[in-house]
């Protein structure tokens, strides 16, 4: 059985037991997440939300809370001396798909 949720402005793929890198959600270490907003439901019998499935939720548990790689952003207008150098991390939540619940 999978489902495809909604979180972070992003729709991801998930399974019982899969390892996800979201954005980043509230709560601590083995702490329990549920994920309300289920577009889709599938396995022996598939239901199609409109937009969302009526009473589906997803649970997992929050494995660690992280930031991502360093993105460095360079900034430069020729001839004009102007030159700035940033650099970014994305925050990021480690989860664990406990459950997919009808």
């Amino acid at each position: 059985m999978y489902a495809i949720i909604e979180t972070g402005g992003k729709q991801i793929k998930v399974e019982l037991g899969q390892e996800i890198y979201i954005e980043k959600v509230v709560g601590e270490a083995k702490d329990i997440v549920t994920f309300d907003k289920v577009l889709f439901v599938g396995g022996k019998d598939m239901k199609v939300g409109v937009p969302f499935v009526e009473g589906a939720t997803v649970t997992g548990k929050v494995m660690e809370q992280g930031r991502g790689k360093k993105i460095t952003v360079y900034k430069y207008k020729p001839k004009k001396n102007y030159h700035r150098k940033l650099g970014h991390r994305q925050p990021f939540t480690k989860i664990i798909i406990d459950g997919i619940n009808l």
